[in-house]
């Protein structure tokens, strides 16, 4: 792992360091992270029990199914980091607040995130309070760990940072990227199955085009996401065609 404090790096605290890179190590991220553009710590857990077995869990406070990580062995593994106060300090969780587009981009903007990955039927409450642990969910289900999650929350950071995709512009017209859903693409053949391109797209009229793929990504966030488009940004134009004319009669 390279020692440039100027590097965007992401440490992960889990019980399977073993599975970092993992998908991280491949395509456009495994390029960047090769490239030295990123860097990447998996510290296991583990190594900061106290005991012969190295236990990190015990039973649930008030009974239950499962197994709770201790707050004891996490907090002494998050120490052990010696990581500056202005790194982020995640928790993927389902409980956590859902990652969105605008705080993958402040992520990637920051120096990278420690994250912490849970197991079992979560981790000690008190650890989230004592080192001031921000919950956050990549979606409204469960899996088997946090691993997954923080490697999704990962790559799309990285993605974000100077360098690593080939242009820019790749990463402003996408999905949420203005409040919206990506408008649809297409490319060759020019037919497919008797489909074809439409029109407007092979057209070479640049605003038309635009204007297209606006209107497209508006009627897709309205139907599949309305949740997004009740609370999207308007565009000053849109808000100016949306004010009442003067009546003339007015005083």
């Amino acid at each position: 792992m390279t020692s440039d404090p100027k590097i965007w790096r992401a440490t992960v605290l889990t019980l399977f360091p073993e599975m970092f890179p993992g998908p991280l190590g491949i395509s456009l991220a495994g390029r960047a992270l090769a490239s030295g553009l990123w860097a990447l710590e998996a510290r296991d857990i583990r190594d900061s029990a106290t005991d012969r077995h190295r236990s990190v869990d015990d039973t649930p406070a008030g009974g239950g199914p499962g197994m709770v990580l201790r707050a004891d062995v996490l907090a002494a593994a998050i120490d052990a980091t010696a990581l500056p106060q202005d790194r982020p300090r995640l928790v993927m969780s389902p409980r956590g607040r859902p990652l969105t587009q605008a705080r993958v981009a402040e992520l990637a903007a920051g120096p990278g995130p420690l994250i912490v990955c849970g197991r079992f039927e979560g981790i000690d409450q008190r650890v989230i309070d004592a080192r001031s642990l921000e919950e956050v969910s990549i979606g409204d289900y469960v899996l088997s760990g946090g691993e997954i999650a923080a490697m999704t929350l990962i790559d799309a950071c990285v993605r974000l940072l100077p360098g690593v995709m080939g242009k820019l512009s790749s990463g402003t017209d996408e999905s949420f990227s203005d409040g919206l859903l990506e408008y649809p693409q297409y490319t060759r053949p020019q037919s497919f199955e008797n489909r074809q391109i439409p029109e407007i797209l092979l057209s070479g009229d640049h605003a038309r085009v635009a204007k297209w793929r606006l209107a497209e990504a508006e009627a897709l966030t309205r139907s599949r996401r309305p949740d997004l488009w009740a609370v999207r940004p308007i565009a000053p134009e849109t808000r100016n065609q949306r004010k009442r004319p003067k009546n003339t009669t007015d005083g």
